[in-house]
This record gives C-alpha cells, structure tokens and sequence, in this order.
C-alpha cells in the first residue's frame, strides 16, 4: 500500500499482545475523578503475524466517570499526522457508512443488474447524482422541524404518499394526512424552492 502511494486509518481490535505493550498507560491518574472523559493518544510500533513489517499504532485511552476501565481504541495508519488528527479521521467513517447506508435505502442504488459493468456504472452514477440533488435540495429547501430527517423518511412521507388533488378554477389543492408532515412545514417547502428559483435566475 505504501509503495502504491495509499494513505490508510484501519481499527484493529484489542487482543491480549496489544493490551500488554499499553499497559503501562492504564493506570488511572492520581485524585479524584473528572466529570469529563480524560483522553491520552499514544503510538507504538506493532507488527501482526501476518505483517510483512512493523506499523504505526494509534492508541487512544479514554477514561468516562463511573467507568472502572478506560475505553481503548487502536488504529493502524501510515499517515503522519498527530494522533488526535488520525483518530478524528478515523471517527469520520461513521459519517460516511451513514451516507452510504443511506443511498442504499433511499435510491436503492445497489440495484445493478445489468451484465455489463459499464452498464452497471453508468446506473450507479445515475443513482449518485439523484442522491445528491436530494440532499441539496434536504439542505436548502426544508424547513428546520423536518430538514434532519434521512431521504428514506422524505421520500415515504412527502414523495410517495397519497394524497388527493382538488381543482378548482384559481386553486389547485392537495389534501394529505397532516400526520405525514405537518401543514406549515409542507406548506413552506414549495416557497422555499420558488427562492431558491428566484436566486439562480437573478445569478
């Protein structure tokens, strides 16, 4: 990986090797407990049996009150930052699991049936693109009380639910089950794309 210029921040579980060499940051520190989590990082080098050499190890010890052993965490990594750095880096990955699990739900973007994969990639980039455009769109059109809902949640509640439209000379009117989403919240999402319409005719 180093010599394919790859950067990596991979979580390795505990075993009994890696808690021996850390041993000696375990002990709590003197006087009484802190309300707040009291977190150390450190670095060893660790080499895996099946490692062709040795590697940089992140640890991070966190002590919480009320909790008699402090949570520990290894990362391996060739990066070269500070280890706080790579520890936050690494926690990013929730994020993302979050946003990929998402476009599985919401786009179903995992449906690639196609037998060609130059079919299938052209598919999955079509699936990215709606998945972006729903979570601009998420962004800067949804009003606060509904805007941190996931897209699987939009889409069952305001794209794809029933909903009957009355015409009448002046007006078009959408009744809904309020339950779905409330009055005002629905009512302030076609106003906001007309603004958001409005500022890129004026751009």
């Amino acid at each position: 990986m180093k010599r394919d210029g790859f950067r990596y921040a991979i979580r390795l579980k505990s075993n009994a090797v890696r808690e021996r060499r850390i041993a000696r940051w375990m002990t709590r520190p003197v006087g009484r407990p802190s309300l707040k989590p009291k977190v150390f990082y450190h670095n060893v080098r660790y080499r895996a049996g099946s490692w062709d050499q040795p590697r940089r190890v992140v640890v991070k010890i966190a002590g919480h009150a009320g909790e008699l052993f402090p949570r520990v965490g290894f990362v391996v990594t060739n990066l070269k930052w500070r280890s706080r750095r790579v520890v936050r880096f690494y926690n990013q990955r929730g994020t993302a699991e979050q946003w990929i699990k998402e476009g599985k739900n919401a786009v179903t973007w995992t449906k690639l049936s196609c037998r060609r994969f130059r079919d299938n990639a052209a598919r999955l980039q079509v699936f990215a693109l709606a998945y972006n455009l729903a979570n601009f769109l998420r962004q800067v059109v949804l009003p606060k009380p509904v805007r941190r809902w996931s897209l699987t949640t939009l889409r069952e509640r305001l794209v794809e639910i029933g909903a009957e439209v009355v015409t009448h000379a002046k007006s078009v009117i959408f009744q809904l089950a309020e339950v779905a989403v409330p009055r005002t919240s629905f009512a302030a999402i076609p106003t906001r794309i007309g603004r958001l319409r409005r500022a890129c005719d004026s751009g």
